[in-house]
């Protein structure tokens, strides 16, 4: 085992026994899993949502869903292979009836992400939806940069020279399927990146 899976194997084991929010007594009650992460450890591009949701929270495996199968498809539009990148989440546990995150969570989980990101090292990391995004762009002192998705996504900003772009979170062609088309237009700034 090479020193970032090792790291990366010592942040899931924080997090099984993470007990700090609610979140973990939710997910005890209802049998879930946390979804820590999936993918290449040494991935360029990293995504980033905002929570699991159902299915993730029963496999532990994010974007494992409809939206998983819509980002599948935007990846395949790009020819990059979800195997090459990293996929994970703010939330590492699913909130209950599919809630926004409250402040308190995202405190106490954005230090499990934000090792992840120090120990994978991407050079892009793409944030799926506005609460990924403003917690990211706020995190990577892009504060003044921010505004709403529509006006944002799929622009590349820029801190110590890692790439931040805001994307739509892929459930947005779930419920409106001629999303689709901007979605996988936004999708092609990433070509440059592979």
């Amino acid at each position: 085992m090479n020193e970032a899976d090792q790291k990366l194997k010592e942040i899931k084991d924080d997090i099984l026994k993470c007990d700090k929010c609610s979140l973990r007594n939710f997910r005890d009650e209802n049998n879930y899993l946390p979804v820590i992460g999936q993918g290449n450890h040494k991935a360029d591009i990293v995504f980033i949502g905002e929570a699991p949701g159902s299915n993730e929270a029963k496999t532990g495996i994010p974007f494992c869903g409809a939206a998983g199968r819509i980002l599948d498809e935007l990846l395949g539009h790009v020819k990059i292979d979800r195997r090459d990148i990293y996929v994970t989440n703010i939330l590492k546990d699913r909130p209950p009836n599919n809630r926004d995150p409250e402040l308190n969570e995202i405190e106490e989980c954005l230090p499990y992400l934000e090792k992840q990101i120090e120990i994978i090292k991407p050079k892009v990391i793409c944030t799926l939806g506005r609460y990924s995004m403003g917690v990211i762009m706020q995190k990577f002192n892009l504060a003044d940069k921010l505004d709403s998705i529509s006006k944002i996504h799929g622009k590349e900003f820029e801190y110590k020279g890692i790439k931040i772009i805001p994307l739509y979170h892929p459930a947005v062609a779930v419920y409106n399927g001629n999303r689709k088309e901007e979605l996988k237009k936004d999708f092609e700034i990433l070509k440059k990146y592979v």
